[in-house]
C-alpha cells in the first residue's frame, strides 16, 4: 500500500514539474533576453523568473488536484455512485476541468436512468414470463434450459430433461433451430403423469438478454382430450350398460299393463324388481360423472394436506349401522402418528369408501373387516421413496387368479353370483376404476392380495412429501399384486 502511495506521489509530482516546465519556460527565457539586452539588470530578472516559477506552481497544483477530481469523478460514474459523483464534480477550480465533470455527472445520471429504465423492463419480461399460464423454457443454444417458469417447475419439476428428450419434441426443436423459425408438435408425455401437450419451439433472432436462443411453450391438452374421449366412452358405455335395465323396465311395465294389470301379488314383485333396475341405473350414471370428473383432472396433482388417520375415522364412522347389520368384527388399526400426505381429501374419502364399500359387499355374514393404515416399508413391491400404505381386508370368497389382469378394466365383474352375496346390490364395474385414476393423480399404487376361499386385501400407497416432486410414474398394474374389483 506505501509502494503504491509512493508511486502516486511520483506522478504527481512529476506532473506538476512538467506543468511548471511548460508554463515557466517562455517567461523565464524572455526575461534571460531582457538581460542579456542589458534591459533588466539580473536582480530583476532573477526576481521575475521567481514569479513566474511560483505563479506556475500555484496553477500547476491547481490543475493537478482538477484532473484528480475528474478521475474521481470518472471512477465514481463507473462505480454509479450518485453522491460521490455529484460531490467530486462540485469541486473543480478551473473551468474546462468544471464543465467537464458536469457533463461526466450528466451524463452518468442519464446513463443510471437508461439503466433503471432497462432493468425495470427486464423485471416485467421476467415477472410475465414468470407468471404465464402454460409452462415455458428458454433453451440456450446448445438445446440446454436456461430458465423455466413456474408452470413448467411445477408440471414437470425434475422430469424436464426427460420430457425434452422426447422424439417429437426434439425434432422440432432442431428443425426450429436448423429453419430458424416456429416449429410445432404434438406430443404425449408418459411423466409424471400421462398428458397430451402440444409443443410450440419459437426461435429468437436476435438472442434474449440472458442468452436464450430459443422459446418452447408446452400448452397442456390433456384435459381437452380427455373430455372429447369421454364423450364418446360416455356415450357407448352408458348405452350399453343401460340397455338391459332400461329393457327390463320396459318388459315389466308391459306386463303390469297387461296380464298382471290385475294380479297384486305380481305387481308387488315386479315394482320391487323395477326399483332394483331403476337404482342399478342410478348407480351406473353415479359412477360414470364421478370417473369423468376424476379423469378430467388426473394430470393435476393435488396441493392440500389431509391427515389419513383422522380421514379413514372420518368414514369408518359412517359405515357403522352396515357393519353391525352385517355382524362384522371391525379390526380397526391406525398409526395416527403419521404426517399429513398431499392429497385431495374428497378423492382420497372415495377411496376408502369404496374399498370399505367393497369388503363389506364381498365379505363373509360375521366375518372379519380389517382396516390397517401405518408407514410403508422400504423395498418390495413399493416405491423406494417414503410413503404410506392403507390396507383393507376381508374374509370372503377371494377372487379367482385369471381375472387378475382385467379387474383395472371399466364394468368388468368378476362373476353376476358374486356380486350378490350377502343380499347386496350388483356393481356397478367401475368402483375401483375410479380408484386407478384417483391414485394415478396422487401418483399412488393399488395392490391386490387374493386367495380363493379366504378373502381379499386391497392396499393402497401414497408418497409422502410434495406431490410436485414426484417424478416416477404410476406403475402398471400386474397380474399377482395389482388390480381391481367391483
Amino acid at each position: 500500500m506505501s509502494l503504491r502511495a509512493d508511486r502516486e506521489r511520483a506522478m504527481k509530482t512529476g506532473q506538476m514539474a512538467g506543468v511548471v516546465l511548460v508554463l515557466s519556460a517562455t517567461p523565464c527565457a524572455v526575461l534571460t533576453l531582457f538581460w542579456a539586452a542589458g534591459s533588466l539588470t539580473a536582480h530583476q530578472a532573477l526576481l521575475g523568473a521567481a514569479a513566474c516559477i511560483a505563479a506556475s506552481l500555484l496553477v500547476a497544483a491547481i490543475w493537478v488536484r482538477d484532473v484528480d477530481m475528474l478521475s474521481e469523478t470518472i471512477r465514481q460514474a463507473a462505480l454509479e455512485n450518485a453522491s460521490a459523483l455529484a460531490q467530486a464534480a462540485a469541486s473543480p477550480r478551473l473551468a474546462p476541468i468544471e464543465r467537464a465533470t458536469r457533463n461526466i455527472e450528466r451524463l452518468s445520471r442519464t446513463l443510471a436512468n437508461r439503466a433503471a429504465m432497462v432493468g425495470q423492463l427486464l423485471a416485467a419480461n421476467e415477472a410475465i414470463v414468470e407468471r404465464l399460464p402454460d409452462p415455458l423454457l428458454v433453451l440456450g443454444p446448445d438445446r440446454s434450459v436456461r430458465r423455466a417458469n413456474a408452470a413448467a417447475r411445477a408440471a414437470y419439476g425434475a422430469d424436464m430433461p426427460a420430457v425434452l428428450r422426447h422424439p417429437d419434441l426434439r425434432t422440432a426443436i432442431e428443425r426450429a433451430y436448423t429453419g430458424k423459425d416456429t416449429q410445432t408438435a404434438e406430443i404425449v408425455l408418459p411423466v409424471p403423469v400421462p398428458r397430451e401437450v402440444a409443443a410450440t419451439v419459437i426461435f429468437m433472432d436476435p438472442p434474449l438478454a440472458d442468452g436464450g436462443q430459443a422459446i418452447t411453450v408446452l400448452s397442456d391438452r390433456s384435459r381437452e382430450r380427455a373430455l372429447e374421449r369421454m364423450r364418446a366412452d360416455f356415450i357407448a358405455n352408458a348405452s350399453h350398460e343401460l340397455r338391459t335395465p332400461l329393457a327390463s323396465l320396459i318388459g315389466f311395465i308391459a306386463t303390469l299393463q297387461g296380464p298382471a294389470a290385475d294380479d297384486t301379488p305380481a305387481q308387488q314383485r315386479f315394482l320391487a324388481i323395477m326399483a332394483d333396475q331403476a337404482e342399478r341405473m342410478n348407480r351406473l350414471i353415479d359412477d360414470l360423472m364421478s370417473l369423468s370428473r376424476i379423469e378430467m383432472t388426473e394430470h393435476q396433482p393435488p396441493a392440500d394436506l389431509v391427515d389419513i388417520a383422522e380421514l379413514v375415522d372420518s368414514v369408518m364412522a359412517g359405515f357403522e349401522p352396515r357393519i353391525t347389520q352385517h355382524k362384522l368384527n371391525l379390526d380397526l388399526s391406525l398409526d395416527r402418528s403419521l404426517p399429513a400426505v398431499i392429497a385431495d381429501s374428497d378423492q382420497i374419502t372415495q377411496v376408502v369408501s369404496n374399498l370399505v364399500d367393497n369388503a363389506i359387499k364381498y365379505g363373509k355374514q360375521g366375518g372379519l373387516l380389517q382396516v390397517t393404515l401405518k408407514q410403508a416399508p422400504q423395498g418390495g413391491r413399493w416405491p423406494g421413496r417414503p410413503g404410506i400404505v392403507l390396507s383393507v381386508r376381508d374374509d370372503g370368497r377371494g377372487i379367482p387368479r385369471e381375472h387378475l389382469p382385467r379387474l383395472t378394466e371399466r364394468f368388468y365383474r368378476v362373476d353376476k353370483a358374486r356380486s350378490r352375496t350377502n343380499a347386496a346390490p350388483s356393481g356397478t364395474g367401475l368402483g375401483l376404476a375410479i380408484i386407478k385414476h384417483i391414485l394415478n393423480r396422487h401418483r399412488g399404487q393399488l395392490a391386490i392380495e387374493s386367495t380363493e376361499g379366504q378373502g381379499s386385501i386391497f392396499s393402497v400407497w401414497l408418497p409422502l412429501g410434495s406431490a410436485r416432486t414426484i417424478a416416477e410414474p404410476p406403475a402398471s398394474p400386474t397380474p399377482d399384486t395389482q388390480g381391481e374389483r367391483t
